[in-house]
C-alpha cells in the first residue's frame, strides 16, 4: 500500500470518527493515511458541532488552539490530560470525595498555551476501574458545573467508539480489503459505513431489540430469498412492543444529560 506507507514495513490506513453516542450512529468520518498526528483532523471533526454540546475524545487530540476555540463557540469538552501539561493550581473546585483524589481550578503557565486557551480550566484525578483495575487517572474540561464524578463517567462513555469499530470490523468484514489501493480501501469503508446506517434503520422500523451482530447474520442469510424482510426479522426474535436496538453503551446515557 504505497500511498498509505506509515512505518519502514508497515502500511496504515486512519479514520477520523465523530461518533453520537446517544443514537450511537456516525455523524462525520474522514479516511486517510495515518501518517499525520490525529489533532491534526480535530478541528474538521469538530466543525459543525454546537454550541452547549459535548464533545469527549481522547488525549492524542488534545491541542489548546483548537480547545480554546471550541470554548469560545460555548462547546463542552472533556478529556484527559497529558503528562507533560504545564498548569498552576490557582483554586480547589470542590472537596476530594470517594475515588476523586483532586477537583481543582488550574491556569496553563506556558506562554503559548495560555495564548490559546486564556480562560480556566477544570483538573480531575480520579480512581477508575480499567479492566477489573483500579487506575489512577487524570482528567481536563472547560464546565465548571458539572459534579467531577459526571466528568468521569463522560470519558467512560467515550470507549462507545471501541465498541463501535469492533462491531463494523467484526460484522461487516473491515478486516480484509478487496483492494489496496487508496480509492478501493476508502470506498470498502464508505460502503461499510453506509451498510451500517441501513441496518441500523432496519432495526429501528421492526423494532428489533437484539445485538447488531445477529441482526447483520439474519439478514445475510436472506439476502438472495424471496423473502419479506420484517418478516423474516419477526421470526427471529423480535417481541411485539419490545423497544429499539440500543447499541451504545449505558454510560452514554448520563443523568441530567439528556438529548
Amino acid at each position: 500500500m504505497d500511498w498509505a506507507k506509515h512505518r519502514r514495513r508497515k502500511a496504515a490506513a486512519k479514520c477520523h470518527m465523530r461518533l453520537d453516542l446517544h443514537t450511537f450512529l456516525p455523524r462525520f468520518a474522514i479516511v486517510k493515511a495515518a501518517d499525520t498526528h490525529d489533532l491534526s483532523e480535530a478541528a474538521e471533526l469538530c466543525a459543525d458541532v454546537r454550541a452547549g454540546e459535548i464533545v469527549i475524545f481522547d488525549k492524542a487530540y488534545v491541542d489548546f488552539k483548537h480547545l480554546g476555540r471550541l470554548t469560545e463557540r460555548g462547546v463542552f469538552w472533556v478529556t484527559r490530560a497529558k503528562d507533560n501539561m504545564a498548569y498552576e493550581i490557582v483554586g480547589q473546585h470542590t472537596c476530594p470525595k470517594d475515588t476523586i483524589l483532586l477537583d481543582a481550578s488550574i491556569r496553563l503557565t506556558v506562554h503559548y498555551s495560555k495564548k490559546d486557551h486564556p480562560w480556566p480550566l477544570r483538573l480531575i484525578v480520579a480512581v477508575v476501574e480499567v479492566d477489573g483495575k483500579d487506575t489512577v487517572m487524570t482528567f481536563l474540561t472547560n464546565n465548571m458545573q458539572w459534579a467531577p464524578g459526571s466528568i468521569c463517567d463522560l470519558h467512560q462513555a467515550r470507549w462507545g467508539i471501541e465498541v463501535f469499530f469492533k462491531q463494523i470490523k467484526q460484522s461487516l468484514q473491515l478486516a480484509d480489503f478487496l483492494g489496496h489501493n487508496e480509492n478501493a480501501v476508502r470506498w470498502q469503508i464508505w460502503t461499510a459505513l453506509l451498510t451500517y446506517l441501513l441496518l441500523r434503520f432496519i432495526a429501528y422500523r421492526s423494532q428489533w431489540n437484539r445485538t447488531f451482530a445477529r441482526l447483520f447474520t439474519a439478514l445475510r442469510g436472506v439476502i438472495w430469498s424471496r423473502l419479506d424482510m420484517y418478516s423474516v426479522l419477526k421470526c427471529c426474535g423480535t417481541a411485539p412492543g419490545s423497544q429499539p436496538m440500543r447499541a451504545a453503551p449505558h454510560q452514554a446515557y448520563l443523568p441530567g444529560f439528556a438529548a
